[in-house]
């Protein structure tokens, strides 16, 4: 019992020393895109903030518990206020230097970029991007913000590394709004698909070192999937029942394709273990013609992958390309991995208050974004090097002399 204890103490100890030093290197990474110094301060402590143990997370909450510590002079919201409604941050070049710190602490070399949306539910379509638009966590159609978020997830650890504020078509063209939220007049109306091509060149401009995009069947059309092929990118995106695939044989959709498929065809796979134990579907994988080559590109391969309900017989696709040759297996891994976008959602609404910014203005939804993925950056990078200095230090305990 005293061995188990001694080595929780010392992990929780190498955890709080990488935590600092995580941090100090990911304001270092920052430093320059404040235009003044004084900004600096209030941004690392919300930073920390953010990571502390609190029910709700607002400029009062945070100041609160910022001023538990007399040394920071918090006693009362106004100086977080300040930062989030007037300071001068370069939100781009951050998104920018946080995604290369983050990539470079991840990356293993079959990192996959996963895009996927998240939303806030709103009181007013004053506050930018608000409208009347389908909400996931609402189960229906909501007043609310609507934002695609790209993942860098590898073996080694995931976190969000860019952001896209989407703004519906009717929000998009109505000046008085668009001036009241001092929305970007370069900004125009972007489909969720085109946003994403947006964060996937990015991403590549950058020199992020990922194989692998996956996204859901909101993504799935060919706009999206021919941008990832002239990026470099392989691609695991689902795709609806009635998805088209043109064959030799004629145009069919993907339920009608999954008729076909014969019973000694099927493979039983493990995806992943949930509360009431290891889940286990069947997959298929048909070779269909590539629909989205790039001029002066290879064809490549190109699948069609059926993942069937074990019990319910329920059938999902997935519209998959590689430029060498993959076993089904390889795709199911990347399929199956595109949920690391759903814990990063989780963590960042549950620990890192991103979608509880009270946000009405353009800039003040970046600060507040580009805050809780600051404080997602130094959670998951802390992580990784905690294990892996614990790893090593229990590697070195069990070594003989």
């Amino acid at each position: 019992m005293t061995t188990i204890k001694d080595q929780v103490a010392v992990e929780a100890t190498i955890a709080e020393r990488e935590w600092a030093d995580v941090t100090e290197a990911a304001m270092a990474s920052v430093a320059d895109c404040f235009t003044q110094r004084e900004p600096r301060l209030p941004a690392r402590q919300m930073c920390e903030a953010m990571l502390m143990e609190l029910g709700t997370r607002n400029c009062w909450t945070l100041a609160e518990a910022l001023g538990h510590c007399e040394a920071l002079g918090h006693c009362g919201p106004h100086r977080l206020q300040h930062f989030l409604a007037r300071a001068r941050v370069d939100h781009d070049l951050a998104r920018d230097r946080l995604a290369a710190q983050l990539t470079s602490e991840l990356t293993d070399g079959q990192a996959v970029l996963e895009v996927d949306e998240t939303d806030d539910e709103k009181s007013s379509t004053d506050a930018v991007g608000a409208a009347h638009q389908y909400s996931g966590a609402l189960g229906g159609v909501g007043l609310c913000q609507v934002a695609v978020h790209l993942t860098y997830a590898s073996a080694r650890g995931h976190a969000m590394i860019d952001r896209e504020l989407y703004l519906p078509a009717a929000w998009a063209a109505d000046e008085d709004r668009r001036l009241l939220a001092h929305v970007p007049d370069e900004r125009e109306f972007a489909t969720k698909p085109q946003l994403t091509a947006g964060m996937l060149e990015r991403a590549r401009a950058l020199g992020i070192h990922a194989r692998w995009t996956a996204a859901d069947e909101v993504y799935g059309g060919r706009e999206l999937r021919l941008a990832a092929r002239y990026l470099g990118f392989d691609y695991t995106v689902a795709v609806k029942t009635d998805h088209r695939v043109t064959t030799s044989a004629g145009t069919f959709t993907a339920a009608e394709l999954a008729e076909h498929v014969p019973k000694n065809a099927w493979a039983r796979m493990r995806t992943g273990h949930g509360l009431k134990g290891d889940r286990h579907y069947d997959w298929a994988l048909l070779d269909v013609p590539a629909d989205d080559t790039p001029t002066g590109h290879a064809a490549g391969h190109s699948h069609l992958v059926i993942r069937r309900h074990r019990y319910t017989g329920e059938p999902s696709f997935y519209r998959c390309h590689s430029a060498t040759p993959v076993a089904l297996a390889t795709l199911v891994d990347v399929i199956c991995f595109r949920w690391k976008v759903e814990e990063d959602f989780q963590l960042g609404k549950s620990g890192c208050g991103l979608d509880q910014g009270q946000t009405t203005c353009w800039n003040l939804w970046m600060r507040w974004t580009f805050i809780s993925m600051l404080a997602a950056t130094v959670l998951a990078v802390t992580r990784l090097r905690a294990t892996d200095q614990a790893t090593r230090g229990r590697d070195d305990a069990t070594r003989p002399a």
